[in-house]
C-alpha cells in the first residue's frame, strides 16, 4: 500500500468523529523512534484541531524511568479524563534532573499524547487512534543526536539501548491506524498494520479522504 497526501485540516474533522476512548475525549497516541518528528507533527496537528491539547510524555519520564511511567500516567492522566475531570501532572525538569512543575490537561474532545511508548500495551485501550511516524531507527537517532548536539551525546548514548530494550518487548508500530512520514509538502499517510481504528464511526468512501481510510 502507498503513502498519500495527509491534509492535517481533513485528519483533524475525521479525528473528532472519531468515537471517544477515553471518558469523553478522544485520545490520540503518535509514537515512533526518538527523533522522529512527532513533536513536530504533534504540534501541527494540534494547530489543524483548533488548538488541542498535548501530553508530551517527555514530562512524564525521567532520568531513573525512561519507561517506567505508566503508573503515574495512569494515576495523573488517563484516570482523570477517564472521568471527565481536568488532569494534572507532575512534570521533569531535564536539565534540573527533579519534578518541578504541574501541569493541566483538560479532558478537550480531543487530547493528543505524543512521546517514544505512547503506543504501549498499557495505553492503547485509552487510545481512539494510533499514530506511528514512520522514520527507521538508526535515521530517526542520527536526527537526534544533530538536533541536540554534544551536550546530550551522554543522554543519547544511554538512551538508544534502552529504547531497542523498550520496542523489543513492548513495540507500537503493529498496532497503529496509521503510519505518517514527512515529505517535501508536509506529510504523507498510508493505513497502519492494525488498520481501521476500532472507535472509527462508520462513513463511506466519500465521506473520507482516501489517505485516511
Amino acid at each position: 500500500m502507498s503513502y498519500h497526501r495527509l491534509p492535517l485540516d481533513r485528519y483533524a474533522a475525521r479525528l473528532r468523529r472519531l468515537s471517544p476512548s477515553c471518558g469523553p475525549v478522544r485520545l490520540v497516541g503518535i509514537d515512533g523512534h526518538a527523533g522522529s518528528g512527532k513533536s513536530t507533527f504533534a504540534t501541527r496537528l494540534a494547530e489543524a484541531l483548533g488548538g488541542a491539547p498535548v501530553l508530551r510524555l517527555d514530562d512524564i519520564a525521567s532520568h531513573d524511568a525512561l519507561f517506567g511511567w505508566t503508573d503515574r500516567l495512569r494515576a495523573q492522566v488517563l484516570d482523570p479524563l477517564a472521568h471527565g475531570r481536568t488532569a494534572h501532572y507532575e512534570t521533569y525538569d531535564w536539565h534540573g534532573r527533579r519534578f518541578d512543575g504541574v501541569r493541566a490537561l483538560p479532558p478537550a474532545d480531543v487530547v493528543l499524547v505524543e512521546g517514544v511508548g505512547a503506543g504501549r500495551r498499557e495505553v492503547r485501550p485509552f487510545l481512539a487512534e494510533l499514530v506511528w511516524l514512520d522514520r527507521a531507527a538508526e535515521a530517526s537517532w542520527e536526527r537526534g543526536r544533530a538536533r541536540d548536539g554534544a551536550a546530550q551525546r551522554e543522554f543519547w548514548d544511554g538512551w538508544i539501548p534502552a529504547e531497542r530494550e523498550h520496542f523489543a518487548r513492548d513495540p507500537s508500530r503493529p498496532f497503529s491506524q496509521q503510519l505518517v512520514r514527512e515529505c517535501p509538502e508536509g506529510y504523507e499517510v498510508r493505513e497502519g498494520p492494525s488498520g481501521t481504528s476500532p472507535h472509527r464511526p462508520d462513513v463511506t468512501h466519500r465521506e473520507e479522504p482516501p489517505a485516511v481510510r
